[in-house]
């Protein structure tokens, strides 16, 4: 069975590449949880992340964005002393910020879901690469999506970020052509 080379041996990394990337994600909850995710990875690896996802899920609120959106000091405090993520203050404090610029959102939006996915038209764009080599780090739409989330509150959220997030959510699918899941999602 072929797969993107970026999935590796680990079986973590397989399973999220086999079950969830490039996956359409329309469940704002979920959309939620991978753009802090994402914000959390910066400057790291993403295997990072996926070991300590269920420890983010479990320290933040399984992800409730009304929750997050009212952590107070003490709360951050709690965070940065707990080794079960990546305990950075800028990170921590951009997911409590970022959790009030969704709910701002989807009440302007009706949901998250209905804003974010307007930047590829509602439409997963489905390129086709050959090698890990020619897909690209951003483009247009993650420049777009990058500016527009900025003004409305977000940080963490650079064109490179939004790239990743959007290939994470099924946004693109950048799955190379001889990997078995191209054509599944």
């Amino acid at each position: 069975m072929t797969r993107c080379q970026w999935a590796g041996s680990d079986p973590l990394y397989i399973e999220y590449h086999d079950g969830e990337w490039g996956v359409p994600q329309h469940n704002d909850r979920r959309l939620f949880e991978k753009i802090i995710l994402e914000g959390a990875q910066a400057g790291l690896s993403w295997i990072t992340i996926l070991r300590k996802r269920e420890n983010y899920r479990r320290l933040f609120d399984n992800f409730d964005a009304e929750k997050i959106a009212r952590y107070d000091e003490n709360k951050v405090n709690s965070l940065l002393a707990d080794p079960g993520i990546i305990r950075n203050k800028l990170k921590i404090n951009a997911a409590i910020k970022n959790a009030r610029a969704f709910l701002d959102i989807a009440a302007d939006f009706g949901s998250f879901d209905a804003y974010i996915w307007q930047f590829v038209e509602g439409q997963t764009v489905k390129n086709a690469y050959k090698s890990m080599q020619e897909i690209p780090t951003e483009t247009s739409e993650s420049k777009a999506m990058s500016k527009a989330l900025k003004q409305r509150g977000f940080t963490f959220v650079g064109p490179t970020i939004c790239y990743a997030y959007m290939q994470s959510v099924g946004m693109v699918n950048d799955h190379l052509i001889d990997c078995f899941r191209y054509d599944q999602v």
